[in-house]
Formats: structure tokens, C-alpha cells, sequence
């Protein structure tokens, strides 16, 4: 037993020097977590010598980045302006997604307000808004069971007037509308840098540069983004962009305000079938599968896309507290539900995607 436990002592010393080694090995050839120039500056690495980095400027009046609603309701919105005041305004809207809309999850339910300030015709132009609200549910879930919640009047959960909308179609059919204005449209080119005038005024962005290797290097096909200058940029980026990061940092932002809090949305597309399918309908939850410490909630939309669809998802704040908790692992106990899973049955997810969500007020600006 004595030199059964010599032997073991010898074999764990080992173990632990050959480990301390690997560690210290590993430590050396550990493979940088990022290449970006604002990270590892260019001008610092050699393969980069002699590289020609100039860039080609463009002047425009108005530089808005962003192709999401937001984004494409100012853009619409400036030229008709200029066009009610007989004014040449030349706008510009850069959009990271090869195509509008390409990058915009499908399903929402849309307060038609706005669009209607914007068009009063948008009917007549053809808006993809095919699914007027014909039902309100909300419920509290417990474990095996559902609570139905009555949606009384001046609530925010009453959809009636409202529109179940494909946001992606939505998106896209805005950015005809833009261009038909002459807004000038530019998807593939993400903006990737914040220029800034000698006296710290924003001067415009530079969008990517593209033909760079995954370890940084410069490609033979290596090209320099465009510069679009401009009076006025305006930054609709979504949540949490990084040229808004940016411009928090510079300007200090983020010192007069609480903390900004975020949320992760979760969302599906499915065919179901027909015999569960209720256009029009509109549900939301809260509770189950989420503890009472966690905020987040479900939905769950009926669409009328001439086909069988339904939209669904899970929002789930990220300032919950048991870091155990996997957001997209409560989705898919959300959908086993005893009041969700007979909806899906039989059916077919055909989308899916998730981003992030601004969760906190006015209080955060």
C-alpha cells in the first residue's frame, strides 16, 4: 500500500508539472480574440507598410446610418420636406445588409400612427400591412397552467387598430419609398468609423474597408471604405451600435443618465397548420417559464400572409440575476407550454434570429 501511494504521488507531480507547462505553452500561442484596426493599429504592423490608405470623400447634406424604420422614416421624412419648401437636399443612408430589410426579423405589431403622418396613402402604394388585429390575449403563465388577464381599455397590451406586420417586408417597402423620393440608397456598406471635424463636430462616417485577411492582413484586393461627409449625420443604428459607442465616448454621453439596461429578443417564424391558425390574433405572457426576479415575456402573433403563419417570441432582460439562466433555453420551455405547444404542433419553423432590445426609459438618455 506504501508504494502504491509513493507511485501515486509521483504520477500526480508529474501530471501537475506537465500541466503548468501546457498552461505557460498556451499562454504564448494564444490567438488574438480581435484583428481591428482600432484594437491592433495598422500603423504598428509591418505587413501594412506601404499600403495606400487614402480614402474617397463624398459631400452630401444629410448622412443617415441605418436602413431600419427609423432610419427610412427620416430619410422619407427629410425629402419631403425639402420638397414641400422647393429645396434640393441630397440624402444619403448606408445599410449593412445586402439588400433592405435583409436584416430585419420578421414579426411586429404596428401602431399605424406614424406611417399614417408619413403616408396618408399607404394603402393606395401597396403597404405590406395585410393583418389588422381582430384579438387581444394576455395571460400569466404558471408551470401547467395559464391565467388569462382581461386587456382593459387605455392599456398598452390593446392591439385593436394596430397591424401584425413581416417587419422585413415593412422595411423593404419603406426603402422603395425612399429611393422614389431620390433618396440615395448604398445596402452592403456597413459604417464602421465616426469622422469628427478639428473643432470635435461629427463630420460624417467612413464606411468598411474590405479585402483584409481573418489575422488582419491586407488582401491583394484590398480596398479603403468611402467617406460621406455631411451638415447633418444622423445615427439609427439599433441598439447598442458601435458607432454609438463611439460617440457615447466622445462626447461623454453616459454621465448625466442611469445606466442604459438591455434585453435579448428571441424570435420564430413557423407554418402551422390550418385548422390552429387565427389571423389576426395577438397574445402575450408573462411568468412561467421566467422566476419573478427575471423581467421578460412572450408573443405570439397570428399572421394573414396567405399562408398559415404565425410569428413568436421571447424577450428576456439581461440584468437577470442567476447567471445560469440560458434566455434561449427558456424560449424552448416556453414553447412546451401546456398553451403554446398545441399551436405548434405539426408544424415547421422556417425563420429564426435574435438581437438585442433597449429596455431602459427616458431616464437613460
Amino acid at each position: 500500500a506504501r508504494q502504491c501511494f509513493h507511485a501515486l504521488k509521483l504520477i500526480k507531480k508529474d501530471c501537475l508539472l506537465s500541466l503548468r507547462v501546457s498552461r505557460c505553452a498556451s499562454t504564448t500561442s494564444v490567438p488574438r480574440i480581435t484583428t481591428h484596426y482600432t484594437i491592433h493599429p495598422r500603423d504598428k504592423d509591418k505587413r501594412w507598410e506601404g499600403v495606400n490608405m487614402e480614402r474617397f470623400a463624398e459631400e452630401a447634406d444629410v448622412v443617415i446610418v441605418g436602413g431600419g424604420p427609423a432610419g427610412l422614416s427620416a430619410a422619407i421624412r427629410l425629402k419631403q420636406l425639402a420638397a414641400e419648401h422647393s429645396k434640393e437636399v441630397r440624402v444619403c443612408l448606408v445599410e449593412k445588409a445586402s439588400q433592405i430589410g435583409a436584416h430585419t426579423l420578421s414579426g411586429a405589431c404596428l401602431e399605424p400612427r406614424s406611417l399614417e403622418e408619413l403616408f396618408p396613402d399607404w394603402k393606395e402604394r401597396g403597404a405590406p400591412l395585410n393583418t389588422p388585429v381582430t384579438e387581444d390575449k394576455f395571460g400569466i403563465l404558471t408551470e401547467t397552467s395559464r391565467i388569462p388577464v382581461p386587456i382593459l381599455p387605455g392599456l398598452p397590451m390593446v392591439n385593436h387598430g394596430n397591424y401584425i406586420v413581416r417587419l422585413g417586408h415593412f422595411v423593404s417597402w419603406l426603402g422603395e419609398q425612399a429611393e422614389a423620393l431620390g433618396v440615395e440608397i448604398y445596402p452592403g456598406y456597413a459604417a464602421a468609423e465616426v469622422l469628427f471635424h478639428e473643432d470635435g463636430s461629427v463630420k460624417g462616417i467612413a464606411t468598411n474597408d474590405v479585402g483584409i485577411q481573418k489575422d488582419g492582413a491586407p488582401k491583394a484586393t484590398f480596398e479603403r471604405g468611402l467617406e460621406l461627409h455631411a451638415k447633418v449625420t444622423v445615427f439609427a443604428e439599433g441598439c447598442h451600435g458601435h458607432l454609438a459607442k463611439q460617440l457615447y465616448k466622445k462626447y461623454n454621453l453616459r454621465e448625466n443618465c442611469q445606466p442604459q439596461s438591455y434585453g435579448i429578443g428571441l424570435k420564430e417564424l413557423w407554418t402551422i397548420d390550418e385548422k390552429k391558425w387565427k389571423p389576426g390574433r395577438v397574445e402575450h405572457t408573462v411568468g412561467w417559464p421566467l422566476d419573478r426576479h427575471t423581467y421578460g415575456g412572450s408573443f405570439l402573433y397570428h399572421l394573414n400572409e396567405r399562408e398559415p403563419l404565425v410569428a413568436l417570441g421571447f424577450v428576456v432582460g439581461l440584468d437577470y440575476q442567476n447567471p445560469y439562466l440560458n434566455p434561449f433555453r427558456e424560449f424552448q420551455r416556453w414553447k412546451h407550454h401546456p398553451s403554446v405547444q398545441p399551436t405548434l404542433e405539426g408544424g415547421t419553423r422556417i425563420a429564426y434570429g435574435a438581437r438585442a432590445l433597449n429596455e431602459g426609459g427616458i431616464q437613460v438618455i
